[in-house]
């Protein structure tokens, strides 16, 4: 089977209804058109598990992208994903891993479990304000992944959200943020510096593991407060590691203290 055509008056299509159909294409260009109207914005082609597909554009309707939906889609390499859309389920883009870039639209509140696992190509992702939690294994394996920014509006981390992220180099979490999953960043060994917000009260296990480039923690509180947080073991590479207290002025105590620059760049006093 090479092409389908679903009518505006189908309701539900089940999961992974055409799975393993590796021949399925909607043009001669390899360009995926989402399903979805605007009569059931919730349709959705489950795990495709297509080798054919190299861009995809979801429809401007479509408000969830269904679990599995490109997962195992190892030519594609760019999707555009509407304001419509809600919801990014669990394993949607794992394994694409021709996939260079893709912007996350400020409707999006989730993004689940295994998302982008495995997008070895990804060097980029920008996550909108509106997400509030990031699913265990979202970007794990994103080995060209270089940096990432969390925005203020997440409160969690996941577990091994970000584990073997072997290019990224600095990471910036949010006061926002409470807890930092179990081997959240674990295996990211190019991870020179991290900014933790005062927000972190746990750092779960292994979440720092074999990160054994950190050099910089700049931690968003006081010494006192870091102390508070409850640290779990095999974090000894986050441990060791230079730390520095937020200080908007300098500071006329002696100790290791930084600030923003009007750039804002990380500067020590």
């Amino acid at each position: 089977m090479t092409n389908v055509t679903i009518p505006d008056s189908v309701t539900s299509i089940g999961d992974e209804a055409f799975c393993g159909c590796s021949n399925l294409q909607y043009n001669t260009e390899g360009e995926l058109k989402y399903l979805g109207n605007a009569n059931n914005p919730y349709l959705y082609l489950a795990d495709t598990t297509s080798t054919s597909i190299t861009s995809a554009t979801i429809n401007e309707n479509c408000k969830f992208i269904g679990d599995y939906a490109f997962s195992g889609c190892s030519s594609l390499t760019s999707v555009v994903i509407p304001d419509s859309v809600t919801s990014i389920a669990d394993e949607v883009f794992y394994g694409c891993s021709s996939l260079t870039s893709v912007t996350i639209p400020d409707s999006v509140t989730s993004i689940g479990w295994h998302a982008f696992s495995g997008c070895s190509s990804l060097t980029s992702v920008t996550i909108p304000d509106s997400v509030t939690s990031i699913g265990r294994y979202a970007f794990s394996g994103c080995s060209s992944l270089t940096s990432v920014t969390i925005p203020d509006s997440v409160t969690s981390i996941g577990w091994h959200a970000f584990s073997g992220c072997s290019s990224l180099t600095s990471a910036v979490i949010p006061d926002s943020v409470t807890s930092i999953g179990q081997e959240a960043f674990s295996s990211c060994s190019s991870l020179t510096s991290v900014i933790i917000g005062d927000g972190v009260t746990s750092i779960d296990y292994m979440a720092f593991c074999s990160c054994d480039s950190l050099t910089s923690v700049y931690y968003k509180g006081t010494a006192s407060e870091w102390s508070g947080i409850s640290i779990a073991y095999e974090n000894t590479y986050l441990t060791n590691a230079t730390r520095y207290y937020y200080s908007e002025t300098q500071p006329a105590a002696s100790g290791n203290y930084w600030h923003y620059d009007e750039d804002g760049n990380v500067v020590h006093w």
